[in-house]
């Protein structure tokens, strides 16, 4: 497992603090779930999921990718 500092605002560390308390988790797990959330993969399970997709939607390799990344684009804009 990895080791990570950050610096956060004050406050943001006190709401993460208390978030974490309150769902008895630890700070890392939400931070860890918060990125998963916005997309942040290995990129072998981000190619595992593309080879899945593929699989299920008889798209050839390239059309697969071109639609993930435009999904992905789409899901990052809020769309």
């Amino acid at each position: 497992m990895g080791r990570l500092t950050i610096t956060l605002a004050s406050r943001t560390h006190r709401a993460l603090k208390e978030a974490a308390a309150r769902q008895n988790r630890s700070m890392a797990s939400i931070i860890e779930e918060s990125l998963e959330l916005r997309g942040i993969q290995p990129a072998e399970t981000v190619r595992q999921i593309v080879a899945n997709a593929r699989v299920r939607s008889g798209l050839d390799s390239g059309q697969a990718m071109t639609l993930a990344l435009e999904e992905t684009r789409r899901f990052r804009q809020g769309n």
